[in-house]
């Protein structure tokens, strides 16, 4: 297989297959002698993470294992968290998995040093000033999804229990100092999984490349993204066996969480509230509520997505988009709305006022107002 390299950007990414070997070489560059692995209950138990812990321990680094991480995880996860790395007297966190396990290590290695509560760190203006960034422990991130491109990014999303809201905590030292993209991890993963995963980071691309905000290398490599999704993310759902669509898919999920520095927009700020309270999988909410919000948007982003759609040999401009996205969703086994997804009595006031308020509607298109995105969470359903 030819896809094998070096790249320095967004950080440094060992990417290829088997390059989860290189492990120790990865902690020794981050100056991690004594690391947590950092992943999720469904993980903690499987060959994989096994495998992980004999490279530790093979390198004089230990086994030791953090796995109480639910799927949409907490501040009590990353409370816990931060006593099993200050009890360990660790130096970094390797954070192993997907999203979940991803954003709960970068977050452990985030707040293992802070004195402040975990939520003073929100990503609301320069809020992330307030953290002791001296004392933030460093990273190796290892992902074994292909969607959430949380290996790549400054920021962790952790649920407030006590409110039942996704809060995004940032900080640009966040970025994890090494990541090992290694596609043979990613074979395990179940077709819904697969699917679930791919679709985040083809929402990542999209809202991406529809917001309004300028920064044309994000662009570019949102389009791209979109592309590598195109072409690859069917065949890993029908083949998990095929290493090189796994390969493609790892390099779109990073592309994704790359681009979206760009922005994100209504897809995330219907998603997240929803996950919080009904706990849905986050890039199978991200599908489900893509259509109705393409068509929401579809005054501002016509034009783009129909130059969008010719590049990726689509047919028929902006409707001819949306027909592939619903042909897409098909394809992978997609819920048809949120009812069929099991969203059930959903609390409409208090989703619509938690979308408001979640900093990725600011990067939507079309503004977000009360009665719109009522109506839109309404079409969703």
């Amino acid at each position: 297989m030819t896809l094998f390299a070096n790249w320095s950007y967004p950080t440094a990414i060992r990417f290829g297959a088997g390059r989860i070997s290189e492990l120790a070489d990865a902690c020794a560059a981050a100056s991690i002698r004594k690391p947590l692995l950092v992943t999720d209950k469904g993980l903690a138990g499987l060959p994989i993470t096994t495998q992980v812990l004999d490279l530790m321990e093979a390198a004089g680094m230990g086994r030791a294992l953090f796995s109480d991480v639910d799927p949409n995880p907490t501040g009590q996860n990353v409370t816990a968290g931060v006593a099993a790395y200050r009890a360990g007297g660790h130096d970094g966190v390797i954070a192993f998995g997907g999203g979940s396990g991803l954003d709960l290590g970068k977050a452990v290695a985030f707040m293992a040093g802070q004195s402040r509560p975990l939520w003073d760190f929100e990503d609301i203006g320069d809020w992330w000033t307030r953290a002791d960034a001296d004392a933030i422990a460093p990273v190796i991130a290892v992902p074994t999804t292909a969607g959430t491109g949380s290996e790549v990014g400054r920021a962790s999303v952790i649920t407030n229990e006590d409110t039942h809201e996704k809060k995004i905590i940032f900080h640009p030292k966040m970025l994890p100092a090494v990541v090992i993209c290694d596609p043979e991890l990613t074979v395990g993963m179940p077709p819904a999984i697969t699917a679930g995963t791919g679709m985040d980071a083809f929402a990542h691309c999209l809202e991406a490349y529809c917001s309004p905000h300028y920064h044309p290398m994000s662009q570019g490599i949102a389009l791209e993204g979109m592309k590598l999704v195109k072409d690859n993310l069917v065949l890993a759902y029908q083949d998990g066996t095929n290493i090189e669509a796994r390969a493609h898919m790892m390099s779109a999920a990073a592309m994704g969480a790359t681009a979206f520095q760009k922005g994100l927009g209504a897809i995330h700020a219907l998603s997240h509230p929803i996950g919080a309270v009904h706990h849905t999988h986050h890039g199978t909410t991200n599908a489900v509520v893509m259509l109705p919000v393409l068509q929401f948007n579809k005054p501002k982003v016509r034009r783009s997505l129909a130059r969008a759609a010719n590049y990726l040999s689509i047919a028929g401009g902006f409707d001819g988009f949306c027909a592939y996205v619903a042909e897409l969703n098909a394809a992978l086994g997609i819920p048809a709305n949120l009812t069929a997804l099991g969203v059930k009595d959903p609390d409409m006031d208090a989703l619509v006022t938690s979308a408001l308020a979640d900093p990725s509607c600011g990067g939507n298109p079309v503004k977000l107002t009360p009665s719109n995105t009522r109506k839109l969470l309404e079409a969703c359903f």
